[in-house]
């Protein structure tokens, strides 16, 4: 099967799917299960925003029209969401509690609706703007990066930052 950066993203996004599914049938007393859940939820789910962000994002951008910069935008800002508000308050929460449970649902909730929107507009469009030439360029450059000592070092620094966010967000509320 040739390569496919679209492909690769769209079985990311299902393997997410998968593990916050996993997550959601967790119970309080599943303390351990819920934390291994959420670290590879996190393993999976960093590399592939950072690498959006910094990659494919501006490729699309710098090709979109009006409605295809709108899209950007929206992928962006969701982006953010999670990363500044909805990973930190998980983070602030303790695994054993409903408060976990809660705040994972709508960590999982906001991720479904963000790889929904993203495959039925974004890669839509991008099928358009990019070959499959392009498209196989990009998902080798992916695969590559994924294994650099950059993107180790920027997903540690996205996890110890979202740690502080929640330390700071549990010491306010």
């Amino acid at each position: 099967m040739a390569r496919d950066i679209l492909k690769t993203l769209k079985a990311e996004h299902d393997a997410l799917r998968e593990l916050f599914a996993e997550l959601k049938e967790t119970t309080d007393r599943g303390i351990k299960k819920r934390e291994g859940l959420l670290e590879e939820i996190e393993a999976s789910l960093l590399p592939h925003a950072k690498w959006e962000e910094q990659v494919f994002y501006p490729a699309f951008q710098e090709r979109a029209d009006r409605d295809g910069q709108q899209t950007y935008a929206e992928a962006l800002t969701e982006h953010h969401a999670v990363e500044n508000s909805v990973i930190p308050e998980v983070h602030a929460a303790e695994p054993g509690t409903p408060e976990f449970a809660g705040r994972t649902k709508v960590f999982g909730e906001f991720i479904e609706h963000h790889a929904r929107e993203e495959e039925k507009t974004m890669f839509r469009m991008a099928r358009e703007l990019f070959t499959s030439e392009e498209r196989a360029q990009l998902d080798e450059h992916y695969e590559a990066w994924k294994q650099s000592d950059a993107a180790a070092n920027l997903i540690a620094a996205e996890k110890a930052k979202a740690g502080i966010r929640g330390a700071v967000k549990s010491l306010t509320h």
